[in-house]
């Protein structure tokens, strides 16, 4: 993978990991808005979440980068995201597969995992580019993590 420069998050914790990997889907965007994009076509995405926390694990790790690997290229890899009907859907826009909501998501998958680890490391941002020249940035607020512990 090609070394990338994303945007930081400012926090205070002591601790920041980053973890870089890759999945290739398809998708489809069902909006007339969306023009071409209403069409099954596929995007090799790119994603680099980013985890913070001050403990670290019994194992000295704030999380296993191979268990967010399985997280998100084990859950999305060589799928239609429309299919993934536990996280998008065909009907409510703010489910519809875009990269804002892939990003939304994979956040929200991941938190929910730390959620339940003993040293409580929290997802503080997620980045899905889906083409060379674009990506999306996901931060979640104060009070999502609030909705999720």
């Amino acid at each position: 993978m090609i070394q990338q420069f994303y945007p930081q998050t400012q926090h205070d914790y002591r601790y920041e990991l980053n973890k870089d990997m890759n999945f290739s889907a398809a998708h489809f965007v069902p909006s007339e808005a969306a023009g071409k994009c209403q069409n099954v076509h596929g995007h090799t995405y790119f994603v680099n979440v980013t985890i913070v926390g001050d403990q670290l694990d019994k194992s000295g790790f704030l999380v296993d980068f191979k268990l967010l690997k399985d997280l998100v290229h084990g859950r999305y890899d060589h799928r239609l995201l429309n299919d993934e009907t536990g996280d998008f859907n065909d009907e409510d826009p703010n489910l519809f597969p875009t990269t804002e909501v892939v990003a939304r998501t994979i956040w929200t998958n991941i938190q929910q995992y730390l959620n339940d680890l003993e040293n409580k490391p929290k997802c503080v941002q997620v980045i899905v580019r889906e083409t060379p020249t674009s990506y999306v940035v996901y931060r979640p607020k104060a009070g999502d993590f609030d909705e999720e512990e």
